[in-house]
């Protein structure tokens, strides 16, 4: 299971505002601001997204390096896939795939993808044996 990860953003305002809009239908929220100065020399501030007390997903500011981060989000589903492929590209995603079955991985994966901003690969992800019901 993923943690956390870090993506790096070259707009934080525009990637606040993408993921605030992309991530929301999947119950995921942007909920902290860890300001680099209260961790070890050197650390960067982060916009923390997270869901049911758990924080996992941080932008930072920097230099993007496309295509070198594919994210997976997990949604409960279909509809979940379906409103947040829809949010993405009404927030200026590029659409990869639309929503529907993902045969070459198993008939009951279900996902959409989109490339944010940067350049960066995101897919929102159903899998019935996996996620929800």
């Amino acid at each position: 299971m993923l943690d956390h990860i870090f993506l790096t953003v070259s707009d934080i305002d525009r990637s606040i505002a993408f993921y605030t809009a992309a991530l929301g239908p999947l119950g995921i929220t942007q909920r902290l601001d860890y300001d680099g100065r209260d961790g070890p020399p050197g650390h960067p501030d982060l916009k923390g997204f997270g869901a049911k007390d758990r924080m996992f997903f941080w932008l930072r500011a920097g230099k993007a390096s496309r295509n070198a981060v594919h994210v997976g989000f997990v949604a409960d589903s279909k509809a979940m896939v379906d409103a947040a492929h829809a949010a993405a590209l009404a927030a200026g995603a590029r659409e990869i795939h639309p929503p529907g079955p993902q045969l070459h991985y198993d008939p009951r994966y279900y996902a959409a993808q989109v490339v944010d901003a940067d350049g960066y690969s995101l897919e929102f992800v159903y899998k019935s044996w996996q996620h929800g019901s």
